[in-house]
């Protein structure tokens, strides 16, 4: 009966492995040693024991080796002269030789198998877990394709073709967008942890970069060609995004292509990313021309990039261009910053003599603004009235550091002074 459970353990890996894909040295190396141990456990140790594992017929046969000795001290690692002529019938052995005996798979015990059958479950699905977090750690950046399975609050869950659990966190999802159950979704592999150090924990993520790269990809054959280079991906995921494209070939209009005719190819990257702005802008090694490229439909008079990298860059803008450089909320200024990694501050130009002939200094309204965020308005470039209202209250409040009720405010004081 032992015995009969013992073939059938092997036969089940044997179809497991089949299955699984599981590499032929490791699973023969897993069978020897759940088989090892257990007999670790009955002899007190397993140094004297050979497993020989036929993996392709399922069998398995262990062999148990005797030193022949004139006096036996461990039965279990020797053997006298007639014990082993009892055992197998020949008369040929000395002493100090070594005897070989067969062990018969009924020595295991019912509880032995058991044991066995446990071990080996337990190494099995380790070994399935480690397949699948190599696999995917393999394939970290890389699109990735499925159906939802199921949606919690905080997060979609998705099963790859081999039932593992993919999850897209609430974080990772573009702003706005719902999943329902059977939901085609296309996301980016963003990482692979191991969850309490036992289960393959993989993040899609569809508000990375990397998926927006990835996409263009799809989308444009002259980037997968290798004719168009991708050189930096920005987004505020729902928001906007800025593309960086460069073409060693001068016959290909880098944004052109991407964009394709009359819009083609950008749309379908637009409608996956339910709405969201992408700009395609020329790569420039210059910064200061691709900081001006970034900012349209802003148009740029002039920029300061301060005497070092880890200063603030001054953009001037006419009044009437601010708004546009800066964007929503302060969106198209931000971009612009990630794509040079410099903080960016956009500053209105006035032409001279304005301030005295149509603006007012901020310094004039002390009695109905407290001085210091008077102080905080002139850090950011704010010395006036106009310069105040020239900006949106948001990018305001972000770069002053102040309150949007405090914004809201100061803009009530300033407004209502021109209009008297």
């Amino acid at each position: 009966m032992e015995k009969e459970q013992v073939v059938t353990l092997i036969d089940a890996f044997k179809d497991f492995k089949e299955e699984k894909s599981i590499d032929r040295p490791v699973m023969m190396g897993v069978l020897k040693d759940v088989f090892l141990t257990q007999l670790a456990k009955m002899y007190g140790n397993a140094d004297n024991f050979d497993v020989i594992v036929n993996v392709d017929k399922g069998t398995c046969e262990i062999y148990q080796n005797f030193e022949i000795v004139e006096e036996v001290v461990n039965p279990n690692a020797e053997m006298t002269l007639d014990q082993v002529k009892e055992d197998s019938g020949d008369d040929d052995y000395e002493i100090g030789d070594q005897y070989t005996k067969k062990l018969d798979m009924s020595a295991f015990g019912r509880r032995g198998i058991l044991n066995i059958r446990q071990n080996l479950q337990g190494r099995i699905m380790d070994i399935e877990k480690a397949n699948v977090f190599k696999k995917y750690s393999e394939k970290v950046g890389e699109l990735f394709t499925g159906e939802i399975y199921q949606t919690w609050g905080k997060a979609a869950l998705i099963l790859d073709e081999d039932g593992n659990e993919l999850h897209i966190p609430k974080s990772e999802q573009i702003p706005g967008e719902h999943f329902k159950k059977n939901d085609t979704v296309r996301a980016v592999i963003k990482s692979v942890e191991m969850k309490n150090n036992t289960t393959p924990y993989i993040i899609l993520s569809r508000t990375s970069p990397d998926f927006l790269e990835k996409l263009f990809e799809q989308e444009v054959p002259e980037i997968a060609d290798g004719l168009i280079t991708i050189q930096k991906v920005v987004r505020v995921p729902g928001e906007r995004a800025k593309v960086a494209v460069e073409s060693y070939d001068e016959r290909i209009d880098p944004i052109g292509a991407c964009i394709g005719v009359k819009g083609g190819r950008i749309m379908g990257i637009v409608r996956e990313l339910h709405n969201e702005n992408i700009d395609v802008i020329q790569w420039s090694q210059n910064p200061q021309l691709l900081i001006q490229r970034a900012l349209n439909p802003g148009k740029v008079s002039s920029i300061d990039m301060g005497e070092s990298a880890a200063d603030k860059v001054r953009v001037y803008m006419q009044p009437d261009e601010v708004r546009k450089g800066i964007g929503r909320a302060g969106c198209n200024v931000a971009l612009a910053g990630m794509l040079v990694d410099r903080e960016i501050e956009v500053w209105r130009e006035v032409a001279k003599g304005e301030e005295e002939e149509e603006d007012v200094a901020l310094d004039e309204f002390a009695n109905e603004i407290d001085q210091w965020i008077i102080d905080q308005l002139k850090s950011i470039g704010c010395d006036t009235a106009k310069d105040v209202l020239a900006i949106e209250p948001a990018d305001i409040a972000k770069r002053a550091d102040l309150e949007d009720e405090t914004v809201e405010k100061i803009i009530r004081i300033l407004k209502a002074e021109f209009e008297d």
